[in-house]
């Protein structure tokens, strides 16, 4: 596969801003959804955007929440071409919903929205685990909902944010909800976390020949939302970031010309990381093989399809 060809290596590293990274980048004309883009690291990715000119929906549970927030944006940015948009991931029909109200082309679409560390095992409507659901399924449907629209686009991004946390779990193919294994909550993470690396690998080799690139990356320790279960950030403080410096990677993959052309890869601070062959003790990172593992990745995109009743 070709991650092995050569590490992209870019200017940028661990303390780089989102809007560094997109100083001199006319996004003029072209259109983005981020998802969960009203918080976070989400809400730093949209503002990035817009300020270098993209129109971007923001695809949140809570639109009435997210509405105060993005227009304020609008002015900020001077761009009032942000909107806001009712998508919940883990409900399948609103995935369908968000993605039919979709006409024309999508340029960039970042899969930014998650749950993190749910203390106890929840399943869906549909009976599969909630983290796995939000943040993969919800997600998979969504992309290959949006297929044409990203065709359509003739050189397509998709980011997805996965996590250190994928080192904690590989996709347990044959127990995905915990029937089994006794739940836990960073296992559960962990596993949706490297199902969405493998979802760039597979858009990587199915779809190189629409022009649609995808990536997934690491956005570093960041102290947002997402902590609430897990009692907040245990990483050294020498070692988070703030918010514009957790949405650099996210826009250097959905937005950079340094990354036109890549595809099927995972970053973290900016750069292409390393394989590591165990997880790290010291907050150092890496990729797991098993996350950019091409059969994996092919498995996890028939198993889906099959979740997603296709």
């Amino acid at each position: 596969m070709s991650h092995h060809v050569q590490r992209i290596v870019t200017p940028f590293g661990f303390s780089s801003t989102a809007d560094e990274v997109l100083r001199g980048v006319d996004l003029s004309g072209k259109r983005a959804i981020v998802t969960g883009g009203a918080s976070g690291i989400g809400l730093e990715t949209t503002r990035a955007l817009a300020n270098a000119g993209a129109s971007v929906v923001v695809a949140v549970r809570r639109p009435g929440d997210a509405a105060p927030v993005i227009e304020s944006l609008c002015r900020e940015t001077e761009n009032p071409g942000i909107s806001v948009a009712h998508l919940d991931l883990a409900d399948p029909d609103s995935v369908k919903r968000f993605a039919a109200d979709w006409t024309g082309a999508l340029h960039i679409l970042v899969n930014n929205a998650g749950i993190m560390a749910v203390p106890e095992r929840r399943l869906t409507a549909q009976g599969v685990e909630l983290q796995f659901a939000t943040n993969y399924l919800g997600h998979f449907a969504l992309v290959t909902s949006l297929y044409s629209a990203l065709c359509a686009a003739e050189g397509a991004r998709v980011v997805s944010l996965s996590s250190s946390g994928h080192l904690f779990s590989p996709v347990v193919f044959d127990d995905l909800n915990y029937d089994f294994i006794p739940y836990t909550p960073f296992g559960a993470y962990g596993q949706s976390k490297t199902a969405a690396v493998l979802l760039s690998v597979g858009i990587c080799n199915r779809w190189a020949g629409d022009g649609i690139c995808s990536n997934a990356l690491n956005p570093g320790a960041i102290a947002t939302g997402l902590q609430k279960h897990t009692g907040g950030l245990k990483t050294p403080v020498q070692l988070q970031k703030d918010v514009q410096q957790g949405a650099a990677t996210s826009v250097l993959l959905a937005a950079s010309p340094l990354l036109a052309g890549v595809s099927g890869r995972y970053f973290e601070d900016c750069n292409e990381a390393r394989i590591v062959q165990s997880r790290p003790t010291d907050y150092s990172g890496g990729l797991a093989p098993y996350a950019i593992d091409p059969d994996n990745a092919d498995r996890l995109w028939e198993r889906a399809l099959g979740l997603m009743g296709y």
